[in-house]
């Protein structure tokens, strides 16, 4: 863990991983279950694939140090902790994040993938700041009620089809509004699909959703 201090004074761990020298930069944003072992494990992911890598722990503006339990009384204490965060405090962590990751070279390329509450925060950073070259969302709840404005940067978002937390409604009003956005729904699976520590895991989609991401997060994040 290293320590980093928002525009705002705030103080937060993050999860660093990766060379520094690497030319790719990412931040990674957690679940509503915090800086999880299936987040460390993204991180550890990403970094194999050449990415230097940084995930905030967005919890420490309420409760430093917490990671809770894939059940009901988790979902339910991180539900209590994201009302109590600003989006536009959770955009300073994410900018210091980025700058983190720039400190040696200004242009230095860098994205942000996100996953469940971690995917509508990528998809707000997109929408509504200029910090990152591309961005990736999977399962984003409520991204469907931030479409109006379209991404700064090239975007992708993964979605399950039995996803009972997104309506399909949901995922057709993205596409139909953001056309320039790759949107992939994935029919069998469910909300956390991409997590081996949910129920809800699904390997084949997970497979292919992180295939697609890899391959997107490479592509966009690159030198000129």
């Amino acid at each position: 863990m290293i320590r980093l201090t928002a525009a705002d004074g705030h103080e937060f761990e993050a999860w660093e991983t990766g060379s520094p020298e690497s030319t790719r930069s990412i931040v990674v944003v957690q679940e509503i279950f915090g800086l999880t072992g299936h987040i460390r494990d993204v991180c550890s992911d990403l970094a194999q694939q050449g990415f230097h890598v940084l995930a905030p722990a967005l919890f420490d503006r309420v409760k430093p140090h917490t990671v809770l339990a894939y059940n009901e009384a988790g979902l339910k204490e991180g539900l209590e902790f994201r009302s109590g965060i600003s989006p536009d405090l959770i955009q300073q962590d994410l900018e210091a994040c980025a700058q983190k990751l720039r400190q040696d070279d200004g242009h230095r390329p860098v994205g942000i993938i996100g996953f469940c509450w971690g995917g509508l925060i990528a998809w707000l950073a997109a929408t509504r700041t200029h910090h990152f070259n591309a961005a990736v969302g999977w399962y984003g709840g409520g991204i469907a009620n931030h479409c109006d404005t379209a991404p700064h940067c090239p975007t992708q978002l993964h979605f399950g089809g039995e996803d009972a937390s997104i309506p399909p409604g949901d995922v057709q009003k993205i596409r139909a509004s953001r056309p320039e956005v790759e949107v992939f729904l994935y029919d069998q699976a469910g909300h956390g699909f991409g997590c081996p520590e949910r129920s809800s895991f699904n390997q084949d989609a997970r497979d292919l959703a992180w295939s697609r991401s890899v391959a997107f997060l490479k592509h966009h994040i690159k030198r000129a």
